[in-house]
C-alpha cells in the first residue's frame, strides 16, 4: 500500500517507536520495497549519520550492524582494513572523505564484486544522495559523475548471507571451529553471542547450528 501510495505522487512518513525505522524494527523491508519500485527513501536525521545512513539502506540481511568508521588512510594497514571489511559477513558501516572514496570502492570491488552496498552522500544536506548497488558496479557508477566524489560519505556494506558449514566456505568453518570451542565452556545463548561478535557470521544461524550440536 505504501508503494502504491508513492506510485500515486504522494509522500509518506515512515515513524516507530521502536528507535531508529530500519536499525531496530522490520523497517529494512519496506525501504527495501520502496527502492526496489524505483521510489526515493530519504532518512530523517538523528544524531549519527550511521544510523540515518543504514535506515536508508534496505538490508534485509542485517541482523545490527558494526560501525568502523573512517579506516585507515595508507598502505598495508589500509589494505589488511578492506579486506576485513569485504570478508566479514555482517553489516558495516564506513565513513570516508571526497578524496579517498573511489579508492576505496575499487579496493572492495576487487575483493568481492557482487557484495551489496549503500553509499549515502551529503546526508542531511541539500545535495543528499542514497544510492544502493553491487559494490563491483560502484567504480564505474563514481567516474561517471565527478559530483558523486564530492563531499563526506557514508558507504553501508550490507550483511551477506552465510549457511553455516557450506562446503569451500573458509569463513564458515573458521565460525563453525569458534562456536563448537565456546560451546564446550559457556551456556549457548553466551557462546553463539560471542562467536556471532568474534565471526561475523549471522547470529540466527549460528543460534540454529548451536541447537543442533546441543540435540546430536
Amino acid at each position: 500500500s505504501v508503494v502504491e501510495r508513492l506510485a500515486r505522487g504522494e509522500r509518506v512518513a515512515y515513524a516507530s517507536d521502536a528507535g531508529t525505522p530500519g536499525v531496530s524494527d522490520p523497517g529494512a523491508r519496506l525501504v527495501a520495497a520502496v527502492r526496489d519500485a524505483g521510489h526515493r527513501g530519504v532518512p530523517v536525521p538523528g544524531a549519527s549519520s550511521a544510523t540515518a545512513a543504514f535506515s536508508v539502506a534496505g538490508d534485509v540481511l542485517a541482523e545490527g550492524f558494526r560501525v568502523r568508521g573512517f579506516l585507515a588512510a595508507r598502505g598495508a594497514e589500509r589494505q589488511r582494513a578492506i579486506e576485513l571489511v569485504i570478508t566479514s559477513a555482517e553489516a558495516q558501516v564506513l565513513f570516508e572523505s571526497p578524496n579517498r572514496i573511489a579508492s576505496l570502492l575499487a579496493a572492495m570491488a576487487a575483493h568481492d564484486p557482487t557484495r551489496r552496498i549503500t553509499v549515502a552522500r551529503e546526508l542531511t544536506k541539500q545535495f543528499e544522495a542514497v544510492t544502493n548497488m553491487a559494490v563491483g558496479d560502484a567504480p564505474a557508477w563514481i567516474a561517471a559523475d565527478p559530483n558523486r566524489s564530492r563531499g563526506e560519505s557514508v558507504v553501508v556494506v550490507h550483511a551477506r548471507a552465510v549457511v553455516p558449514g557450506a562446503d569451500g566456505d573458509a569463513a564458515t568453518a573458521d565460525a563453525s571451529r569458534t562456536l563448537e570451542l565456546l560451546l564446550a565452556e559457556l551456556p549457548l545463548k553466551q557462546a553463539v553471542s560471542l562467536a556471532a561478535a568474534i565471526s561475523g557470521s549471522p547470529r540466527n544461524a549460528l543460534y540454529r547450528q548451536a541447537l543442533a550440536k546441543r540435540e546430536s
